[in-house]
């Protein structure tokens, strides 16, 4: 099944921006929360939040998934242990639009601390349109038990696989999201992650920390929090 998104963002997720930035448990003060609102304006009113996607059966093999129709396959011990069990996955890939890297250029010109704020809203509203891509698939196949996201880049799933990745799923022509031959995704405010679905329950895998790759350097560990995954 292909799908597209197009999302209506009424307003940015300011908390989790925030905790991106540091702030955790702490207040930032009213110049900060003034500067956050203004840069959350700027970008709502430039972003095109889009997402397409399209479920496929898998065939579990000896280094990985393979995604039947498609000549890709999942490598990686984390992504086997993350799709076990299931029978199909979700391939999917969200954009907040280039207008939202020209607003973040713009800013790192004149002014880091609103380029800062602007970076890590759009990060969060990234996030948001995938969590409603998750309710649309959840609304459309009610009968599957449904895993948490797993992105390229994760624990030992190869960033490399971006290209194939976005062809399958026709993103250049889509959504206009490409890779670089360094597998970094254009628009920078996007992402691409995989869905397992499965016919029955299953049981909470590795998650997070634990299968990712910069759990070494991350500085969210690093202050006794964590990014969110």
């Amino acid at each position: 099944m292909n799908g597209y998104l197009q999302v209506c963002l009424e307003k940015l997720d300011k908390s989790e921006a925030l905790r991106y930035m540091g702030y955790g448990r702490t207040v930032p003060d009213e110049r900060i929360l003034s500067m956050m609102d203004e840069c959350e304006k700027v970008l709502l009113g430039v972003i095109k939040p889009c997402a397409i996607y399209h479920v496929f059966d898998i065939q579990p093999l000896e280094d990985g998934v393979a995604v039947c129709g498609t000549s890709l396959v999942l490598r990686g011990k984390a992504i086997s242990e993350h799709l076990a069990g299931c029978v199909k996955c979700v391939l999917l890939a969200a954009t907040l639009s280039a207008q939202a890297d020209r607003v973040i250029r713009r800013y790192e010109a004149t002014d880091m601390t609103r380029a800062v704020m602007a970076d890590f809203l759009a990060s969060a509203a990234v996030e948001q349109i995938c969590d409603k891509v998750d309710e649309q698939v959840r609304g459309e196949f009610e009968e599957f038990f449904q895993t948490w996201r797993f992105s390229p880049g994760y624990g030992d799933l190869p960033l490399d696989i971006q290209g194939e990745f976005l062809d399958i799923l026709q993103a250049q022509k889509r959504i206009g999201l490409n890779a670089t031959e360094n597998n970094i995704l254009t628009p920078r405010k996007s992402v691409t992650a995989v869905i397992g679905l499965s016919d029955h329950d299953i049981p909470k895998g590795r998650q997070g920390c634990a299968a990712c790759n910069m759990r070494e350097v991350c500085q969210f560990r690093k202050r006794g929090d964590h990014c969110g995954i």
